[in-house]
Protein backbone atom coordinates (compact mmCIF):
# COMPACT_ATOMS: atom_id res chain seq x y z
CA UNK A 1 0.00 0.00 0.00
CA UNK A 2 1.35 3.44 -0.71
CA UNK A 3 2.65 5.16 2.39
CA UNK A 4 0.90 8.42 1.23
CA UNK A 5 -2.34 7.17 1.81
CA UNK A 6 -1.93 6.64 4.99
CA UNK A 7 -1.59 10.25 5.87
CA UNK A 8 -4.63 13.09 5.42
CA UNK A 9 -2.15 16.06 5.04
CA UNK A 10 -0.07 16.06 2.63
CA UNK A 11 1.10 19.45 3.53
CA UNK A 12 2.30 17.79 6.99
CA UNK A 13 4.18 14.76 4.80
CA UNK A 14 6.63 17.19 3.19
CA UNK A 15 7.18 19.15 6.06
CA UNK A 16 8.54 16.33 7.78
CA UNK A 17 10.41 15.05 4.75
CA UNK A 18 11.91 18.66 4.09
CA UNK A 19 12.46 18.93 8.21
CA UNK A 20 14.27 15.24 7.96
CA UNK A 21 16.68 16.71 5.17
CA UNK A 22 15.39 14.60 2.61
CA UNK A 23 13.83 15.63 -1.09
CA UNK A 24 10.46 16.58 -2.81
CA UNK A 25 10.50 17.13 -6.54
CA UNK A 26 6.87 17.96 -8.49
CA UNK A 27 6.89 15.45 -11.11
CA UNK A 28 3.33 16.27 -12.73
CA UNK A 29 1.43 19.27 -12.03
CA UNK A 30 -2.13 20.61 -13.62
CA UNK A 31 -4.17 22.96 -12.27
CA UNK A 32 -6.15 21.16 -9.78
CA UNK A 33 -4.25 17.92 -8.94
CA UNK A 34 0.02 17.47 -8.29
CA UNK A 35 2.09 14.73 -8.56
CA UNK A 36 5.16 15.33 -5.79
CA UNK A 37 7.89 12.15 -5.72
CA UNK A 38 9.93 11.67 -2.08
CA UNK A 39 14.02 11.02 -2.32
CA UNK A 40 16.66 9.84 -0.12
CA UNK A 41 18.42 12.69 1.45
CA UNK A 42 20.89 12.20 -1.32
CA UNK A 43 18.47 13.50 -3.67
CA UNK A 44 19.02 10.33 -5.76
CA UNK A 45 16.82 7.00 -4.93
CA UNK A 46 13.07 8.01 -5.50
CA UNK A 47 11.26 6.29 -1.89
CA UNK A 48 7.94 7.05 -2.90
CA UNK A 49 5.85 9.33 -4.85
CA UNK A 50 1.77 10.38 -4.20
CA UNK A 51 -0.66 12.11 -6.38
CA UNK A 52 -2.96 14.75 -4.80
CA UNK A 53 -5.94 17.39 -5.45
CA UNK A 54 -5.85 19.27 -1.92
CA UNK A 55 -6.37 22.66 -1.89
CA UNK A 56 -3.97 23.23 1.21
CA UNK A 57 -1.33 21.52 -0.79
CA UNK A 58 -1.15 23.12 -4.03
CA UNK A 59 -0.94 26.78 -2.15
CA UNK A 60 1.87 25.32 0.15
CA UNK A 61 3.69 24.44 -2.83
CA UNK A 62 2.66 27.26 -4.81
CA UNK A 63 5.46 27.83 -8.02
CA UNK A 64 7.84 25.68 -6.62
CA UNK A 65 9.28 22.69 -8.51
CA UNK A 66 10.93 20.95 -5.45
CA UNK A 67 11.95 21.54 -1.68
CA UNK A 68 15.27 22.95 -2.77
CA UNK A 69 13.27 25.82 -4.05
Amino acid sequence: MDRMALDADPVAVLRRWEDSGAVWRVLNRRDDRVTVVLYQCTGGEEVDRFTSTDPALLRFLGDRRSSED
